[in-house]
């Protein structure tokens, strides 16, 4: 698909999230003005976060059974998840910063949980939306150039994967569906927005992934802010084996409310979903908002308390780690404990 929101009013229909010109989102306005950009810029209270922190290593991650489940937290919102013995990589960003250049813009402040070179053969690749964090050209370059995986995107995505020699990327609508690499994979809604410049703002579209595969499900969020999709999903999809839910990049809430969830607003969207076992992510990474580093994890749990959710069923994973899951959505315990 090309550059341009005319290329994409050719190839997607009017629908209640296109209007012919751009995509937006049906539950919220469009998004931030640049007069409210400008606002947050000059009034920003950054937390402090530190340079670097060195996490405890866990081992690489081993091919699991074909009717096991799987998850690798890799950092961000990056993901290593096996279904039903279909490897999956989700929104992969090993770079050092997300950003259009390399000498500018968030730095990690950990590095990636495993090496790519941990990890076993790739049969999927998931893109979720076009954001600098989620789509890491010089990462997505190394996975084509490895492993040459089936991949997919949502509408107007594709063009940006070519440019990491990704050339047959199949792109999605919200609620579409295709079959490939022994996995069926739907295309959900999000509430968010996309950009990779100055000029294709909602020019891409943007969403979350369900992954089915020898009976197991996931549910992989992407970006979005709290709002309806998630129970609509959760009625679509009423067998939920796993959700991988953002928890950080929230602060301040007057700003950042329409696009991203805060802890709260991720355990309503599990509770919206009715999974068997959800994860956090997008957190503890990259400094993109204004929360302290630890604030989404301390306030996943207090959370997590207050709406009587167990730990068990909303948790999050160390950087590199792998847990196990049977079909029945019990996590192995055996996988939880570092390496040395």
């Amino acid at each position: 698909m090309h550059g341009t929101a005319e290329a994409n009013a050719r190839q997607a229909p009017t629908s209640d999230h296109f209007d012919g010109r751009q995509f937006f989102n049906p539950h919220s306005p469009i998004g931030k003005s640049r007069r409210e950009v400008r606002q947050w810029q000059r009034s920003r209270r950054k937390a402090p976060w530190p340079e670097h922190i060195e996490d405890p290593k866990f081992p690489p991650p081993q091919r699991t059974a074909r009717d096991m489940l799987s998850a690798t937290f890799i950092g961000h919102s990056t993901f290593l998840l096996q279904i039903g013995g279909v490897c999956v990589l989700a929104d992969p960003i090993w770079s050092e910063r997300c950003s259009p250049v390399a000498f500018a813009g968030p730095r990690r402040v950990r590095r990636p949980g495993q090496s790519l070179e941990a990890l076993p053969s790739v049969d999927l690749l998931l893109v979720t939306h076009n954001h600098y964090d989620h789509m890491d050209l010089p990462t997505l370059r190394e996975v084509q150039a490895r492993w040459q995986p089936c991949a997919v995107t949502g509408l107007g995505n594709a063009r940006h994967l070519a440019k990491a020699g990704i050339r047959s990327a199949i792109e999605l609508d919200w609620w579409q569906s295709t079959e490939l690499a022994g996995a069926r994979v739907t295309y959900v809604p999000a509430q968010h927005f996309s950009s990779r410049g100055l000029h294709d703002r909602n020019h891409c579209l943007w969403g979350g992934f369900v992954i089915e595969a020898r009976g197991a499900v996931v549910y992989f969020a992407g970006d979005s802010g709290y709002c309806p999709h998630f129970a609509e999903i959760g009625r679509r999809f009423p067998r939920i084996d796993l959700a991988l839910i953002p928890i950080g990049a929230y602060e301040p809430r007057w700003f950042m409310r329409q696009h991203h969830v805060d802890p709260e607003e991720a355990v309503r969207a599990h509770l919206d979903l009715k999974p068997r076992r959800s994860l956090g992510m997008h957190f503890g990474t990259f400094q993109l908002t204004d929360e302290a580093i630890d604030a989404p994890v301390l306030a996943l749990r207090q959370a997590r308390a207050r709406a009587g959710v167990a730990e068990q069923d909303f948790d999050v994973l160390g950087f590199g780690e792998t847990r196990e899951y049977t079909a029945a959505g019990h996590d192995i315990p055996s996988l939880d404990v570092p390496g040395i």
